[in-house]
């Protein structure tokens, strides 16, 4: 869906250019210039663009349900580490960049959803994932967001990025965090409280053409990712009117379980070893809160996460 309006926006940015409006397409060249830094400054949020109408019914499609476990103290900035990717982070979208789900839930915590960089490079698009409550994944972004001292502050980071999308598969359980600590790093410089987050049925939403580890189609798009920072997976699910192929996501129910925090000192300098114990705390509450969940969302006993 972000991906069709993004086109959309360069397109109609194309128009200005090549039409009578280049003036315009100038002048907004000149605000993008003026305004580059602000994705990374804490964004420009609309609570009029989040509440929309639209995001309701969105919302009721799958549906997108999100589940609080714990009370999360807004008196304290919180780091919370989404699972998995899925294709769509529909999770993600509905339950951060959306109102009223987290606002009714965590009265007092803003939420921030990081997403790569180079979505904001995108004329006018940026404009309006900025009003959603969408921020940059770099890690100025993230500072500026866990630096409020009042707290108040949630930064949501989709863990596994980009290259997570392409174990999307339905059933699969497999997550890329192993090697992925900077997240660990900023909880601890700036002393945010970790929260694991995990979203069940994410992963069910599209059917994807098999890419087995090893296999060419793989090879070919774990070489993309790392060309162009975004993995292409090839997916497909139901049309408009029948339900055998398309690309409108299936209406499977998503239910986004919040975890309870981990209370984490601030450490300006954290070593490997410090970092490395955090992660493995991180990971040992991550199974905790899958497994306690699993059962209530159609997980087999026998099935767990598995790390990579």
């Amino acid at each position: 869906f972000l991906s069709l309006v993004a086109q959309f926006c360069c397109g109609f940015f194309v128009i200005l250019i090549l039409g009578n409006f280049w003036f315009l397409a100038v002048l907004y060249l000149l605000w993008l210039y003026l305004d580059w830094e602000t994705p990374c400054a804490g964004g420009r949020r609309s609570h009029w663009v989040r509440s929309w109408t639209v995001w309701k019914y969105f919302r009721e499609y799958f549906p997108i349900h999100l589940i609080k476990t714990s009370e999360l103290n807004p008196n304290h900035n919180y780091l919370l580490g989404f699972h998995p990717h899925g294709v769509l982070v529909a999770g993600a979208f509905g339950n951060f960049c959306t109102d009223p789900p987290f606002k009714n839930l965590f009265p007092g915590l803003t939420p921030y959803l990081h997403i790569m960089p180079i979505w904001f490079g995108c004329p006018f698009f940026r404009e309006y994932i900025m009003s959603a409550g969408m921020v940059s994944a770099s890690k100025e972004s993230v500072s500026y967001v866990l630096n409020n001292e009042g707290g108040g502050h949630a930064s949501i980071i989709v863990i596994g990025g980009a290259e997570e999308s392409l174990n999307a598969h339905p059933g699969s359980l497999t997550l890329n965090i192993l090697k992925r600590k900077g997240f660990i790093k900023m909880a601890l410089k700036h002393g945010a409280h970790l929260v694991p987050v995990f979203s069940f049925g994410e992963n069910e939403l599209f059917k994807q053409v098999a890419n087995p580890k090893g296999s060419w189609l793989r090879n070919v798009q774990e070489k993309l990712q790392k060309i162009m920072g975004f993995a292409l997976p090839l997916f497909h699910a139901r049309g408009v009117f029948q339900y055998s192929f398309g690309l409108i996501p299936y209406r499977q129910p998503i239910h986004t379980v919040v975890g309870s925090p981990i209370p984490v000192k601030q450490n300006l300098n954290p070593t490997t070893e410090e970092i490395d114990q955090l992660h493995a705390l991180y990971l040992q509450k991550l199974k905790k809160l899958f497994e306690e969940h699993k059962s209530n969302y159609g997980i087999p006993e026998h099935k767990s996460l598995i790390f990579e």
